[in-house]
């Protein structure tokens, strides 16, 4: 046996060597061995297992609904664009001949009957007609009015001397507010002159004194008085003032 000491390396360095602990083989114990994957109990995989598929079927049945969903929506508004509008029935033309014309009421003619009693029953009541003049062939307009008298009252509505036209005014207050006249019954005026005759009162006449005084306004003479005569039931113009 050679008392040769070992050589040492230089780059490991030599353990040192303690009595009772150097060469000890309970000092080098194997590594511990790595515990296992725990095993997944039976239970929760089949859970899991069960969990996948039916995910997949809600996603299915989701996917479904929406694409038929789609399709309807689709399918309603293609067909309300592509079809056409309801086109009315032609209504069908008739060839009716044309109404016939009512009859306008035409005022009575005199000389003869005018009006009836009845129709002039309350005082100041009147109505228009037409007096025929034989002399130029005119037929001339004309009132009749029942006065508080009794008195039928006729006279023509051409001005005397002139061409405008009379009337007979029962709106008291047109008759202030057009001719500023204010009175407590109807009177006749004349739009032209804006004069006011009132068929109470007398005025001069060429032949004498006629109904129809001027009490406002530049007047000639009271208007053409029409002679009137009652008949029975009938009230009867016969002839005009000369």
């Amino acid at each position: 046996m050679s008392d040769k000491p070992k050589e040492q390396d230089p780059f490991k360095p030599q353990e040192p060597n303690i009595p009772g602990v150097t060469g000890n083989p309970a000092r080098y114990k194997p590594a511990p061995t790595p515990p296992r994957a725990a095993t997944p109990q039976f239970r929760n995989s089949a859970a899991v297992a069960e969990k996948i598929p039916a995910q997949k079927w809600l996603a299915i049945a989701a996917l479904s609904i929406g694409l038929v969903s789609l399709a309807m929506f689709l399918w309603k508004h293609s067909s309300a664009a592509t079809q056409s509008p309801e086109v009315p029935a032609a209504v069908p033309v008739v060839d009716l001949p044309p109404a016939p014309l009512q009859p306008v009421a035409a005022l009575p003619v005199g000389p003869g009957p005018v009006a009836t009693t009845a129709e002039l029953a309350k005082p100041w009541s009147f109505k228009r007609f037409e007096f025929h003049t034989p002399q130029t062939g005119d037929n001339l307009s004309a009132v009749v009015v029942h006065l508080p008298s009794g008195v039928y009252w006729g006279f023509s509505l051409r001005e005397p001397y002139g061409t405008c036209e009379l009337e007979y005014v029962t709106d008291l207050g047109r008759l202030e507010r057009e001719y500023g006249f204010r009175a407590d019954h109807p009177m006749v005026a004349d739009p032209c002159n804006r004069a006011v005759f009132d068929l109470t009162r007398y005025g001069t006449g060429p032949n004498g004194v006629v109904r129809g005084a001027i009490v406002s306004g530049q007047g000639v003479r009271p208007p053409t008085a029409i002679e009137m005569k009652v008949r029975g039931k009938q009230v009867v113009a016969t002839q005009l003032e000369h």
